[in-house]
């Protein structure tokens, strides 16, 4: 006779106990899978991929998860430590902490507000050479630096295409005592731990670089112009009917309200296309007809916004 024989599955055991660690890719193949699967998640930082997509987007977040394995970063910690400004990676206030310590280089990173002095402070000392720094950031030097944003509202352009006041929430007019606090330590860490960071900046260093990568102007200067021919009167005709035209009348323009706006839109716009989108709404060709100093104005502050967004356009 035939015995039926019932097998019984088993279960792994549940472990516990075990270290989490993090996924760190070791090669190209690696690295490029993890950085679609990011992609493809929905978790590559709006900073670091922009408007890119597809294998652009793959990219960005590839070269950012290099960057930080270079620093010590696992893949995950370096996407939310990095941000991209004027085509630069730089990291945030907390990121080039976070650097430091993880370095086993720092005996100690600390950070502060001094009340009354209106400043923030770091101080650190490393572990292997026992170098110690302090460095403070004060409210003055904010204002100095054109960081300082004391701006209750900002204008912004909403959906509808009209210019509206909005609530700034910019971080400096958010959290000023924080972004002094971080500002310290990045002057303090980039100088005691240079071997460390290797030339990394932090975010508040880099919008400075981008803010002052202008384009410079090599075009000679024009050639003078031939004498212009003599004139040639034209025949007098008697009894001609003058036809008079009432002269149109111009609406005089706000130069600052323009020119800040044009600005604040221009600072939004994430590509050329945006851009010239953007230049094309304000049409400062037509609203400065016979102003030559403010349609010179206008397009620095177009060139500006484009060797942000193409820093190697500004040479």
């Amino acid at each position: 006779m035939n015995a039926v024989v019932e097998m019984q599955s088993r279960t792994p055991a549940l472990m516990a106990g075990a270290q989490v660690g993090a996924i760190i890719p070791r090669s190209i193949e690696e690295m490029w899978r993890v950085s679609t699967m990011v992609v493809r998640a929905g978790l590559a930082p709006q900073a670091l991929v922009g408007k890119k997509t597809g294998d652009e987007a793959a990219s960005a977040v590839a070269i950012a998860v290099m960057a930080g394995a270079e620093l010590g970063l696992p893949p995950m910690v370096a996407l939310r430590s990095f941000t991209v400004i004027g085509g630069r990676p730089a990291l945030y206030g907390d990121g080039i902490i976070n650097v430091a310590r993880r370095s086993r280089k720092a005996a100690y990173i600390r950070t502060g507000y001094d009340e009354e002095k209106k400043a923030g402070w770091c101080e650190a000392k490393r572990s292997d050479t026992g170098e110690e720094k302090r460095v403070e950031f004060s409210e003055a030097d904010a204002r100095s630096a054109g960081l300082w944003d004391d701006r209750k509202t900002v204008k912004r352009k909403g959906y509808d295409g009209q210019w509206k006041d909005v609530p700034n929430d910019a971080p400096w007019f958010r959290y000023p005592k924080r972004m002094l606090a971080w500002r310290a330590a990045g002057y303090c860490l980039r100088e005691l731990f240079a071997d460390v960071l290797g030339g990394i900046t932090d975010e508040f260093e880099a919008h400075e670089i981008a803010s002052h990568d202008d384009p410079v102007n090599i075009t000679p200067p024009s050639a003078p112009r031939p004498p212009s021919p003599p004139k040639i009167s034209a025949p007098v005709v008697e009894d001609a009917e003058i036809i008079e035209h009432p002269a149109e009348e111009r609406t005089p323009v706000d130069y600052g309200d323009y020119f800040e706006r044009l600005d604040e839109a221009l600072r939004l716009a994430m590509d050329e296309a945006s851009v010239e989108e953007i230049w094309t709404d304000f049409d400062p060709e037509a609203t400065f007809q016979d102003d030559q100093d403010s349609m010179e104005l206008a397009l620095n502050l177009k060139a500006k916004r484009l060797a942000q967004l193409h820093p190697v356009n500004a040479g």
